[in-house]
């Protein structure tokens, strides 16, 4: 009788596969435990500039959602940074690296008093978008250099609101309006704003819109009447932004760290300070890049706004 081979116990794919993603999910726990105690400690950066961007819409809230195309400029990030670089010692300057289109009328003035209260050279670097509260920002800037093509100016106050109160009627929808104070429902998309309401707006939105002239005018050593001319909410090129005044020098990073080497007499060693990102920012940028939105500006206004108002105001 032959002698009996034996048989190797037969490979297991589904336990391989159950380990590998066990170890992978602990991976990325200790990657998130890690992250919360190894935030970037601005103060043993080394440098003598700190270079602070400014990217994208600026918002009030570093809960902003998955948005498309993933960049915000959340006002309290911004403002931690700003005091961070104006604590150092080391650093002699601090640049506002600036792509902006302006956002958050409160965000962008938190953002501007900051950098207001700096002891430091400030200088705004509008690379190509710099405008309504983001030129607000750069406005409270010592120097503002801005590209020759880049966009900026945009002085004005902007709200908007949906309305489709046809909509409801054409399918036989009714808007029971219950509430307690006679403007607590103003903006609401499911009503027609009366002429009174929109006197109300309008009027909120010239103070607003004054109050950013003022601010514009006193950063930047202009007549309030000057300002006012040119504050009808148009965007400029930036060469036509320094025939106005609103910017100092047409340029880009050049420009920038020559006259903080001339202002401050260094030689400038920029070092950029970014926010500490964690596990949960990458896993939302992730989920971010792999979904696709489609008319964001109608959906969140419906699913955003429809439990208060529909009304949004930027500058």
């Amino acid at each position: 009788m032959m002698p009996q081979e034996s048989q190797a116990p037969a490979f297991r794919w589904g336990y391989a596969v159950f380990v590998i993603m066990l170890l992978a999910v602990l991976g990325f726990v200790a990657v998130g435990i890690l992250s919360l105690f190894a935030g970037v400690d601005t103060t043993s950066l080394g440098g003598n500039v700190a270079l602070i961007p400014i990217e994208g819409e600026i918002t009030g809230s570093r809960d902003t959602g998955l948005s498309f195309g993933g960049a915000v400029a959340a006002s309290p990030d911004i403002i931690e940074m700003i005091e961070k670089a104006d604590k150092n010692p080391g650093i002699k300057a601090i640049i506002l690296e600036i792509n902006s289109p302006g956002g958050s009328a409160v965000a962008s003035q938190e953002i501007a008093d900051a950098v207001a209260k700096a002891n430091k050279t400030k200088v705004a670097w509008i690379r190509e978008v710099g405008a309504s509260g983001a030129y607000w920002v750069a406005s409270s800037t010592d120097h503002i250099v801005a590209n020759r093509a880049s966009v900026t100016g945009s002085i004005g106050v902007i709200a908007s609101y949906l309305e489709f109160p046809g909509f409801l009627e054409r399918y036989n929808i009714t808007y029971n309006r219950l509430v307690a104070g006679k403007y607590k429902d103003i903006g609401s998309p499911f009503k027609e704003m009366t002429f009174e309401e929109k006197a109300v707006f309008q009027q909120t939105l010239d103070e607003m819109r004054d109050y950013f002239v003022s601010e514009v005018a006193k950063n930047r050593h202009m007549s309030k009447k000057d300002v006012d001319k040119i504050a009808n909410g148009l965007f400029y090129l930036g060469s036509q932004a320094k025939d106005y005044g609103l910017v100092d020098e047409l340029g880009g990073k050049a420009e920038v760290i020559s006259y903080i080497e001339k202002k401050e007499n260094i030689t400038a060693d920029v070092v950029e300070y970014k926010k500490h990102r964690g596990l949960i920012d990458v896993l939302g940028d992730a989920l971010s890049q792999s979904s696709f939105y489609v008319g964001k500006g109608i959906g969140s206004s419906l699913l955003d706004k429809s439990a208060s108002s529909a009304v949004s105001i930027n500058t």
